[in-house]
């Protein structure tokens, strides 16, 4: 294994290497839960891409809801692409998954995997804002991903989505997107929207202004 930086961890093999982004991981345990031995929790590496097809290492990847794996083909094999549907699920006390074609706001230069898929803080407690940390778990969050508010806006799936952030505010979505909500029903449809991030709103995952009174600070 060799390290391109502190936080990001290759795992060379014949037909791709494998990447780990420390900063985006929350444990979600897709990867060490998959069949096989191409994740093995305890091994040295824990992740050999050699153990497995090309095409299963590609799968596995992909079930990673935060972005923090992803992978380089050695092999001519084609890359990550969007999903067709830009798509947002509210977990139940946990963040926000996204998928499609993102453009996230804060994301750095290296985090090249949230441009498809990214878990999101809407606890409000987060130290790697906009990003989920997990922080959740520690704190008072109590939200069980229920959507109350309904929409059918959108006029297309997919496309560009951008995720903006307004200071000391919510998250702001533009572009076509679908929300979901924890049982799986697809509950909004539309192009635009401002997302709690604070963890206040009573309207979840819709912004209300509680961030005002709740005193959140954030870029």
């Amino acid at each position: 294994m060799s390290n391109d930086s502190p936080d990001l961890h290759k795992y060379p093999g014949k037909q791709l290497d494998v990447i780990w982004d420390r900063r985006l991981c929350i444990h979600v345990g897709e990867c060490g839960r998959s069949e096989g031995d191409f994740f093995v929790g305890g091994r040295t590496p824990w992740c050999d891409p050699d153990q497995t097809e090309a095409s299963n290492a590609v799968d596995v990847c992909h079930r990673c809801p935060t972005g923090a794996l992803s992978y380089d083909r050695k092999d001519g094999g084609p890359l990550e692409t969007a999903a067709d549907e830009n798509t947002v699920v509210v977990a139940s006390r946990g963040p926000l998954y996204i998928r499609g074609e993102l453009d996230v706001a804060g994301a750095s230069d290296n985090m090249e995997s949230v441009k498809f898929r990214a878990a999101l803080c809407r606890c409000g407690q987060s130290k790697n804002k906009p990003f989920c940390d997990n922080s959740h778990e520690a704190s008072d969050f109590k939200d069980y991903g229920a959507v109350g508010t309904s929409a059918d806006d959108a006029t297309a799936t997919g496309g560009p989505l951008k995720v903006g952030k307004a200071p000391n505010g919510p998250l702001l979505l533009s572009g076509n997107f679908s929300i979901i909500n924890s049982s799986g029903r697809v509950a909004f449809r539309g192009t635009r929207a401002a997302l709690c991030r604070c963890g206040a709103s009573k309207n979840k995952p819709f912004c209300d202004g509680a961030h005002k009174a709740a005193g959140f600070e954030a870029d």
